[in-house]
């Protein structure tokens, strides 16, 4: 997908799911969310702080919440996106019958009295920091659009890169992979994006 500018950009980019998602960000705009795009999809924040965010891929669309682990979820309508996935949530469709207007606004509304009462998970600040690989450093160091990119990725997607770079045993292999991931980290894309949207 190419990188959009607004909620309606990327709407038009998701044709498929357009009526949907329009309705979804409907219920969402009557709240006091603010309205931003983040990660080149629509993310609706309160005081600064994400609260949710809209995506739609190939078969289904939804809503994700970035603290949903603390949501009662009565209705079971959350899904966990990936087992090491600790406070992320979402909320799953593949048509628009499937939205319960009523059942979605009371999750959002949730959502953010949640926010209003600070509970979130807070990033792990100790983690260890990602080695960039010589290689992958000195061509970042050449280029500084590259590097700028490259430093907008979100810390997972950074990894990954590196460790892409890194797990080659050839020279040649190593040069192949920084070959192809230049433009994709330029574009903002992470490694697998495309296969995350299948």
């Amino acid at each position: 997908m190419k990188k959009v500018s607004s909620v309606e950009e990327y709407i038009e980019e998701n044709a498929h799911f357009a009526e949907a998602l329009n309705l979804l960000r409907l219920i969402i705009t009557k709240t006091e969310l603010v309205e931003n795009v983040k990660w080149n999809a629509p993310v609706y924040s309160l005081h600064g702080k994400n609260v949710l965010g809209l995506g739609a891929f190939k078969n289904h669309f939804g809503i994700w919440f970035f603290n949903g682990v603390f949501l009662k979820d009565e209705n079971n309508l959350l899904a966990n996106a990936q087992e090491k996935t600790k406070a992320l949530r979402q909320m799953r469709f593949e048509s628009i019958d499937d939205i319960n207007k009523n059942s979605v606004l009371t999750y959002i509304k949730e959502a953010i009295e949640n926010q209003k009462l600070g509970k979130e998970i807070k990033a792990d600040r100790n983690k260890k920091k990602t080695a960039i690989p010589l290689e992958l450093k000195a061509i970042l160091a050449k280029n500084q659009s590259l590097k700028s990119s490259f430093e907008n990725l979100s810390p997972y997607k950074q990894r990954e890169y590196c460790d892409y770079i890194a797990e080659a045993k050839r020279d040649a292999t190593k040069t192949s992979r920084l070959e192809k991931i230049i433009p994709m980290i330029l574009n903002g894309i992470g490694l697998n994006d495309t296969y995350k949207d299948c």
